[in-house]
């Protein structure tokens, strides 16, 4: 009976956000709730829902100061050159925009944090994106499934957590996976080239001056895009300087990429390119600075890599320092903190109506019977080859259930049924992985929230387009860890 009430929760909850019935936070705490009642312990919801919001509040506190740390170091101009570098070799070309977006998610993805991936990217690339009409859907696809590759990365978190399920060496898991991984990534920039010229097809082929045509939709006055407000229209102003820098241009408009090169240069012939989504000349710069923020970052990265302290108290630290030292003005700081509140307020809200979601799928003992019977569905003929039952479960699995529940209560069940067969551990904590490109666009995913968040796409439409996607990109890395032997 608990199984059948958890699938039918968890087919609840997704069918009202897809067909927008409900706000994701709505649905978060009233469908459990309201199942919770229906399983007959309602009495104890109020002792689940407080279980579930002490497990995910480190997970809240650190989205939140995550997201005032990142958002200060966007503010100042720590990764404009990265920024930069991208926004060059994407010029006015949706096929390039959205390879652009794609390889800027898997390069900011090293960091392992999934929050920090998506600030960067919605901010660099959202005014690209708007500017020229293009689907918001295809940037917020195409970076979840790009950084729910790069996820599976030892300090990402997933092949920590199987490594300590199954008490084995992480790099012993994650370093025969490269391979897989890679192919994987291959797929997402694959798809990330299809879908921009599906774009392309759509919109055209585009110079600067035809992009500047195209007026944009106006823009939530409320709502922040993550750089204090200075991302969409600092972009649409540098796009502005662009075009009148262009007005002598001779290109021919047959190549969008070369026109906008050669059209968007600065008045004093150093060719730069303009197309930018960041304000260059934004206030909150401070490239005096630069070196003492990228060591800050780096000091971070490593001091979260290292485990020197819980990650949490790590970004509370850091966001104290980088607004003590890059605005000592009290003014100054309260602006940026509000500047990057509602991105602040948005997710925690979020983390903690998620937490009523998994405190009742927990403590009702929904997710151990579906874990049971999903396992218990395993016909006995595939007990040689678990290694690949466990990478084509960890599809569903991971998307309906936290990376905690699957890796800690379902990976060791699947660990042992493989062992009565002759399957090795590793070969289990491997196959687990595959699932997380699809992972990264679960509703139990914190960061997701800040994704859509920032780029002003409704959770359902998200999810409507991205999940066949990265379902797509997670059976390329099965596959391939299949072909090379790995699993």
């Amino acid at each position: 009976m608990l199984t059948i009430l958890g699938f039918a929760m968890i087919a609840t909850f997704l069918v009202l956000i897809m067909t927008k019935k409900m706000s994701p936070i709505a649905a978060l705490v009233l469908i459990p709730a309201l199942f919770c009642v229906a399983v007959g312990d309602g009495a104890r919801l109020g002792d689940y829902v407080i279980e579930g919001v002490g497990n995910l509040a480190p997970t809240a506190a650190m989205l939140m100061f995550a997201i005032v740390y990142f958002g200060v170091m966007i503010d100042v101009g720590l990764f404009d050159p990265i920024v930069r570098g991208i926004l060059k070799f994407c010029q006015a070309d949706p096929m390039r925009i959205v390879v652009g977006t794609a390889v800027l998610a898997a390069i900011v993805s090293l960091d392992g944090d999934g929050s920090t991936t998506f600030m960067i990217t919605v901010s660099a690339m959202y005014p690209l994106y708007k500017r020229l009409k293009m689907s918001l859907v295809v940037m917020t696809g195409v970076a979840a499934t790009a950084n729910g590759v790069m996820n599976t990365l030892p300090w990402g978190g997933p092949t920590a957590r199987a490594a300590t399920a199954l008490k084995l060496d992480a790099s012993e898991i994650f370093v025969p996976m490269i391979p897989a991984l890679a192919m994987g990534l291959l797929a997402v920039f694959v798809l990330a080239y299809v879908l921009g010229i599906r774009e392309r097809k759509r919109l055209g082929m585009l110079t600067l001056d035809e992009a500047l045509a195209r007026e944009p939709e106006p823009e939530p006055e409320a709502v922040s895009v993550g750089v204090g407000g200075a991302g969409a229209t600092g972009g649409e102003d540098r796009l502005r300087k662009g075009a009148a820098a262009s007005a002598g241009g001779t290109g021919t408009g047959t190549d969008p990429g070369a026109d906008a090169g050669a059209d968007a240069a600065d008045g004093d012939g150093d060719g730069e390119e303009e197309f930018q989504g960041l304000d260059p000349n934004r206030s909150t710069l401070r490239p005096k600075l630069y070196w003492f923020n990228a060591g800050l970052t780096a000091a971070l990265l490593t001091a979260m890599i290292m485990e020197l302290m819980p990650i949490p108290v790590l970004f509370l630290l850091g966001a104290a320092l980088a607004l003590t030292v890059n605005f000592p003005h009290m003014p100054d700081q309260r602006a940026r903190i509000a500047a990057h509140a509602d991105n602040v307020l948005n997710v925690s809200g979020m983390v903690f109506a998620a937490a009523v979601f998994t405190g009742v799928l927990t403590g009702t003992g929904m997710v151990e019977h579906m874990a049971d019977w999903v396992v218990g569905a395993v016909p006995e003929a595939m007990g040689p080859h678990m290694a690949i039952v466990t990478g084509l479960l960890s599809l569903p699995l991971t998307y309906f259930m936290s990376n905690d529940g699957f890796y800690f209560g379902v990976l060791p069940v699947l660990a042992e049924a493989g062992a009565a067969h002759g399957v090795s551990p590793l070969e289990i904590a491997r196959a687990s992985l595959a699932g997380q490109a699809l992972h990264m666009s679960s509703p139990l995913v914190p960061a997701v929230y800040v994704l859509v968040g920032m780029a002003k796409v409704e959770f359902g439409d998200h999810t409507r387009f991205t999940v066949k996607w990265a379902v797509l990109t997670s059976l390329v890395v099965l596959a391939a860890g299949i072909l090379f032997g790995i699993m």
